[in-house]
């Protein structure tokens, strides 16, 4: 009885204490479910780590299976601040020479000044249309767009026929001016280019005439909104298409973007020169690396990942998570196994050709100078190294093949999905067994209380029919004597 720390109630017998102490015999087997539904739990959550590392693999593989990433091109400009450029993949190599001559430009108008500020300039119809100028106040001829009729009330000010004309889709937009001499009704068309030009005529209700000029109407009204039209109005801008000189040969575009000039390359003008920019066209060899970059990357994080988790430190005498787990085991295996398999077809037959080789411990290393080199002089055949096609899974392209393998591994009815299914089913279970010890050292623990508390209230019975007998027994001493 050494380990009773403290007296009973009635007999000395330390309920409680003995109680736990069998209680916390009978929980080591709940201990050990708990710690293995932690393990579970943990499983889970790492093959969801392997699951996110294999489809960033499937990306990278899938990356370096398109013709997208192979047939990237660069467009560079001798001159960035004149003139930039773009290009489609798949554009062949070539070099052009480009001088911008103008800038493509936006036609403006102002109207004359209405005060006071707040004004209603009265009512009619404004008809906006689209087209070209050959000068300002020169010959007007309109474009296929449809004329766009705006409807102005008598209480409109300058500042609501603006909002109306900005509503009405009519091809340009409306700002009102207030300064020292009023109001100014500024409009702009939304495209630069000649022929993105506008006119805008007015037809006033009631026909007020100007009795100083009988070809003008409502000078003092609406007409004063009119480009013109009347005294005072003016088009500050008229609109110009951007020229240049390709290679010496005039082209021209409505706005500074060319884009149907030279088949597959767009160029921006963004102020004009005095000599020629270059443009280049070439490979992005450097999109391509960064491309087999990140396949590396992708296959090291899960070669590092897999091999952590399956090793033993002797060290620390510690096991990772999966060692000896035949499945995770057989993954790392066949995912090196692949790097292993040549490719057909080609110059280059495996990675260690291009400058990919394999570390101690199963990661990838780059040597990029030797990428480029190969690149440079070979480009079809690293291409082939990574994409052919040869319907054989053994001889394929390392990007075919690691795609199809990532996509087996993430399909529906593939080893994630059925690993994940297996080990949540384990997890269910241990749950349940959890429960099911639990009820059973409570129901335990219950019954322990009942026993030793009835054997407590009994030894205390004793204890004191003891006493009281032992009480008997000195008082029939001293009377007997």
């Amino acid at each position: 009885m050494a380990s009773i720390s403290s007296v009973g109630i009635g007999s000395g017998l330390d309920v409680k204490s003995i109680v736990s102490q069998l209680v916390a015999l009978e929980q080591k087997p709940l201990d050990k479910l708990k710690l293995a539904g932690t393990t579970v739990d943990t499983k889970i959550s790492a093959f969801g780590e392997f699951k996110s590392m294999f489809s960033t693999l499937a990306s990278a593989a899938s990356s370096l299976n398109s013709l997208t990433t192979w047939n990237a091109v660069t467009a560079t400009s001798s001159n960035t601040s004149a003139v930039t450029a773009t290009a489609l993949g798949g554009t062949a190599a070539s070099n052009f020479s480009v001088e911008v001559l103008t800038l493509a430009k936006t036609q403006s108008t102002a109207s004359q000044a209405f005060l006071p500020t707040g004004s209603m300039p009265g009512a009619g119809t404004l008809q906006i249309q689209l087209g070209t100028w050959t000068a300002p106040g020169d010959t007007f001829t309109g474009g296929s767009a449809t004329a766009v009729d705006i409807t102005v009330e008598a209480t409109d000010t300058v500042s609501g026929i603006a909002s109306k004309i900005n509503g009405a889709n009519a091809g340009v937009t409306a700002t009102v001016l207030t300064d020292a001499s009023g109001e100014r009704l500024l409009l702009r068309s939304k495209n630069s280019g000649a022929d993105a030009g506008f006119k805008m005529s007015v037809t006033n209700d009631g026909g007020i005439t100007d009795p100083l000029d009988p070809t003008l109407t409502d000078e003092f009204g609406l007409s004063g909104l009119v480009y013109e039209a009347t005294p005072g109005s003016t088009m500050t801008q008229q609109g110009f298409d951007a020229t240049a000189k390709l290679n010496g040969i005039a082209i021209s575009s409505a706005s500074n973007t060319f884009s149907n000039v030279v088949s597959g390359v767009s160029f921006t003008a963004l102020q004009e020169t005095t000599s020629a920019a270059e443009i280049s066209i070439g490979r992005d060899e450097s999109s391509i690396k960064t491309g087999i970059q990140t396949f590396v990357d992708a296959y090291n994080k899960i070669n590092q990942s897999m091999s952590d988790a399956t090793k033993y430190d002797a060290g620390t005498k510690t096991s990772g998570l999966f060692q000896g787990d035949s499945g995770v085991n057989s993954l790392l295996s066949a995912m090196r196994g692949i790097l292993q398999a040549a490719t057909g077809g080609g110059a280059y037959s495996r990675l260690a050709d291009i400058g990919i080789t394999a570390e101690r411990g199963g990661n990838l290393t780059l040597d990029s100078a030797k990428l480029g080199t190969a690149l440079s002089a070979n480009f079809s055949d690293v291409k082939n190294l990574f994409k052919a096609d040869t319907s054989n899974d053994l001889s394929n392209g390392v990007a075919v093949k690691f795609k199809k393998f990532a996509d087996g591994l993430l399909s529906i009815d593939g080893l994630f999905a059925s690993k994940d299914a297996s080990l949540k089913r384990s997890l269910a279970q241990n749950l349940k067994d959890q429960t099911k010890s639990s009820d059973h050292i409570s129901r335990y623990e219950a019954q322990l209380n009942a026993k030793y508390s009835a054997l407590d209230a009994k030894m205390a019975s004793l204890t004191a029919l003891n006493s009281y007998v032992a009480q008997q027994v000195t008082t029939w001493n001293k009377s007997g004597g």
